[in-house]
């Protein structure tokens, strides 16, 4: 089995009135992973199905391997779909639900059966083959959808949230299965998901969509280090944000003193974002900082480490998860939650220090685009 190319070019949708998908373009090589990645309404289910088919295009053009299919049905395209539903037959087996697809192509008895009984292999359900398929696990029900869908050899495998209805510990196992099974055959996979660890996890590239278009595309470590704007920051977790004055000096941002932070000096992030602030086209002025959670770190007493923004606050409220504390912060009318191993008081003064490689810096104003609204 091999993955086909897909091209998406200037795709547009709209039902009714209402345009959802506006001018979409997205290139997928042979044999890649692509994540569509964005919160309910983004329009990135709309995409999903005006690729298979199912939803009409109105304007643009999407090709497979160089050959236009827009007006093509979905049966001629070339194409398999993973439901969220899973949408197998109850009545059926496990082997009969598989060969539903090669049964619908006229596949003679005995290649069907050769097919199924590779595919049953393949995902670790030999077996399973006579059983009803609601006698399967949650996880196997959703390893049945995936094999009914490359019993057909598609060139392109579509896949809807097909994990959404497992719980977290097979979702976790489950994921990893996925992206093994599409790496050794080599697949075209692009998922359509709104949890972000999962695209992390899958994709060799995530397109992050919002309002219909898609506001940022590249390798997941990209997209996670180097957001491209406030919106991309807050949904890949940087969701923590504190108003500052900077201004650009060489190699560094300078942050002026304010009402809950100190004045410091952040290195500027090379190419990879991971050894100095992201600030890219920040000049002076007013600025919004995102920061995750997880990379703060709580400051006690004198405690200023070189190359960080601190942040000046009381705590006001403890828990203990196990293994260590969680802190409420107040910020003058914010509050962060920070981690730490140590107990310390409820009411305690103290600093929250943001290592400048943690700080996603954009301008007041900044849109999703990285212009302004």
């Amino acid at each position: 089995m091999a993955g086909d190319a897909l091209t998406v070019e200037a795709v547009e949708v709209a039902f009714g009135p209402v345009m959802v998908l506006k001018g979409v373009s997205l290139e997928v090589a042979p044999g890649e992973f692509v994540a569509l990645l964005g919160s309910s309404g983004c329009g990135k289910t709309t995409l999903l199905r005006a690729i298979s088919g199912f939803v009409e295009v109105r304007a643009g053009r999407i090709l497979v391997a160089a050959r236009d299919i827009t007006r093509m049905p979905p049966e001629r395209r070339g194409m398999a779909m993973v439901f969220q539903s899973y949408a197998l037959w109850p009545h059926m087996s496990t082997a009969q639900n598989i060969g539903y697809g090669l049964r619908l192509r006229g596949v003679g008895r005995a290649e069907r059966a050769r097919r199924v009984a590779e595919v049953l292999a393949l995902l670790g359900l030999a077996g399973l083959g006579e059983r009803p398929v609601t006698q399967l696990s949650g996880g196997q029900r959703q390893r049945v959808a995936l094999g009914r869908a490359l019993a057909i050899n598609p060139g392109i495998l579509l896949l809807d949230e097909p994990l959404s209805n497992l719980d977290a510990r097979i979702r976790q196992s489950v994921r990893h299965e996925i992206k093994a099974l599409q790496e050794q055959l080599g697949i075209t996979a692009i998922h359509v998901t709104h949890d972000r660890e999962e695209a992390m996890v899958l994709a060799d590239r995530i397109a992050i969509m919002e309002a219909g278009r898609i506001v940022q595309l590249g390798p997941p470590e990209a997209v996670y280090n180097r957001p491209a704007s406030p919106f991309v920051a807050t949904f890949m977790g940087a969701d923590n944000v504190i108003a500052l004055q900077v201004r650009r000096a060489a190699g560094a941002i300078q942050v002026a003193a304010g009402a809950h932070n100190e004045a410091a000096a952040l290195p500027l992030g090379g190419g990879a974002g991971e050894d100095g602030v992201h600030a890219e086209d920040l000049a002076e002025g007013s600025a919004a900082a995102h920061f995750r959670s997880e990379a703060a770190r709580l400051l006690t007493g004198d405690e200023r480490p070189e190359g960080s923004l601190i942040l000046r606050g009381r705590i006001s409220q403890a828990s203990y998860p196990g293994g260590f504390y969680r802190y409420a912060v107040e910020v003058g009318a914010q509050r962060f939650m920070v981690d730490d191993p140590r107990r310390i008081a409820s009411g305690t003064a103290v600093g929250i220090g943001l290592p400048a490689a943690a700080l996603h810096l954009y301008a007041e104003g900044t849109g999703a685009d990285g212009g302004a609204p």
